[in-house]
Parts: structure tokens; C-alpha cells; sequence
């Protein structure tokens, strides 16, 4: 596979970026660290739309050939839930999801370790993605679900799944006069974060001109997930940080000179994007 960002048309991963930061308006000993150059991209998921899939050999799949690793307890209970709602006709493998193997239910594995549970994979794909041709329609039961329950889907799906393409992150700050603060980065979900194997995917959305074809700046489109995230007082503050900047760049499109900025302000595979 070529490197990403060279001849595939894929944004090289370590483009230049803008980034904003606030303190969060409800957590005053954490700030808040945005990648405004991402979350005013036109990216949206394209699944069934033109997604080419993780991996080439799969392309119904999109990047539900792995199984999802849960993040922690809550995030189990949650889905285990969602789960015990779904009928035959709404989920494709009910019968292999609903048996009891190894003691779990039929939907659930472990990773390598042992402990960390994970969804299992059923015929080479997570055990929730309904495969082409299915009555229910192709994608994630749950998912589906939830859009017939009119509830949001992050509410249903994996914490990993309704998260990607965007990464939260965490570190302690140290200040000089020895304070410190939790910074909370929101950036996009690269291959990197897919750990050392993310550079073996065939391919990957989030950099790709192909998914950022979107009506709107990814921070509308990802509102509800970005809240969850965050909060809403602080996506409300990160939301004027993300139109501040869109001004900016409709200023920078006005201005001759200002032209060789955009590709620091606009994402890239945006601008490949625009016609």
C-alpha cells in the first residue's frame, strides 16, 4: 500500500493544523484543546455512499470488520441492553448473537488478554453489521435500531464506534507555579489511532476528499457526539471557536494574498473536495 497522503490522494498525517483553546465553561480546571481545521472539514460518514472499506477485500464493511472494544463497564451495559431488543428481523445473525458461548452471550468475545471484552466477529465482521441484501437494510443493527426507536445512535452503539472519526484525549498540564489542569483534546481520528496497524488499512475515511462532501462543517454533523463528549456548555464555546474560524477562512477566500493560507485552514481533503 502506497504511504497515505503521497500518490492515494489521502491527507498526509501530520498536515498542519489550527487549534483553539478554552477552559471548559462547566469544569473551570480543565481546558479544552480543538483541532478547528478538522472540525470545520466537510467530512461525514459515507457508508454505502462511496466508503471503500478498511480493507479492500470487504468493502461492504466499512471499518466494522473488526470487532468494537468496549471502553469500560457502562459502555457494556449499555449496548448489552440495545442488544436484548433486537429481533430477527432487525439483525441479521439474532440467532449466533443470542446463544450463549463460553458463557456470554453469543455477541460477545474477549480480547487476547482475556478480560477485555469486545463484539465478536462473524463471518470476518463485527457480529452487529447486517451484510448486503439483508431485509433490515446493510450497516449496524444497532445503529438501525435506535434510528427506528427516533433515538440517538450514539445512545446504542459502542463508544468506539459512535466515536471515530474523532479522538478524545487526555493529559495533565503542569504549570510553572505548580498548578495543573486536565487538558481534553477533540482531534481527528487518524490511522494512528488505529495503533501500528492503522497504516496497513487499505483505506480510511477521515482524509479522504471522497468523505468530505458534507452540507455542513463536521462540528454540526457530529453535535450530538460532540456533546456527549464534551458537554454542552463546552461545545457551545467550541461551537463559536469553529464559526470564528469559518469567518475567517471565507475572509482568507475574499483576499488574493491570503490564498496560500488555506491549506492550513481548510482541511485538506476538503479543499481537494471543493470544487
Amino acid at each position: 500500500m502506497s504511504t497515505p497522503g503521497t500518490s492515494t490522494g489521502e491527507t498526509a498525517l501530520d498536515a498542519p493544523r489550527i487549534w483553539a483553546e478554552f477552559t471548559d465553561p462547566a469544569e473551570p480546571e480543565q481546558r479544552v484543546r480543538a483541532d478547528l481545521t478538522w472540525l470545520t472539514s466537510s467530512w461525514h460518514c459515507i457508508f454505502g455512499s462511496g466508503c471503500a472499506g478498511i480493507y479492500a477485500d470487504r468493502p461492504d464493511d466499512g471499518c466494522c470488520t473488526l470487532g468494537a472494544h468496549f471502553t469500560d463497564a457502562d459502555d457494556l451495559a449499555r449496548v448489552t441492553a440495545v442488544a436484548e431488543q433486537l429481533g430477527p428481523d432487525e439483525w441479521q445473525f439474532h440467532d449466533e448473537g443470542s446463544a450463549v458461548v463460553d458463557g456470554r452471550p453469543g455477541w460477545q468475545d474477549v480480547d487476547e488478554d482475556g478480560e477485555t471484552v469486545t463484539t465478536r466477529r462473524v463471518e470476518g465482521a463485527c457480529v452487529f453489521l447486517n451484510r448486503p441484501g439483508h431485509p433490515a437494510g446493510t450497516g449496524c443493527a444497532l445503529h438501525s435500531h435506535a434510528v427506528l426507536e427516533g433515538s440517538p445512535p450514539h445512545q446504542a452503539k459502542p463508544d468506539v464506534c459512535w466515536q471515530l472519526p474523532i479522538r478524545r484525549s487526555y493529559r495533565t498540564v503542569e504549570r510553572p507555579d505548580d498548578t495543573s489542569y486536565l487538558e481534553i483534546t477533540i482531534a481527528e481520528y487518524d490511522r494512528r489511532g488505529w495503533g501500528p496497524g492503522g497504516h496497513d488499512l487499505d483505506w480510511y475515511c477521515s482524509g479522504r476528499p471522497e468523505a468530505h462532501t458534507a452540507p455542513e462543517p463536521a462540528y454540526l454533523g457530529l453535535a450530538a457526539e460532540l456533546t456527549e463528549l464534551l458537554g454542552a456548555e463546552a461545545y457551545a464555546e467550541l461551537s463559536a471557536h469553529c464559526e470564528a474560524h469559518l469567518a475567517a477562512v471565507a475572509a482568507a477566500r475574499q483576499s488574493p494574498s491570503g490564498r496560500r493560507l488555506l491549506p492550513l485552514m481548510v482541511h485538506p481533503a476538503t479543499l481537494r473536495a471543493t470544487p
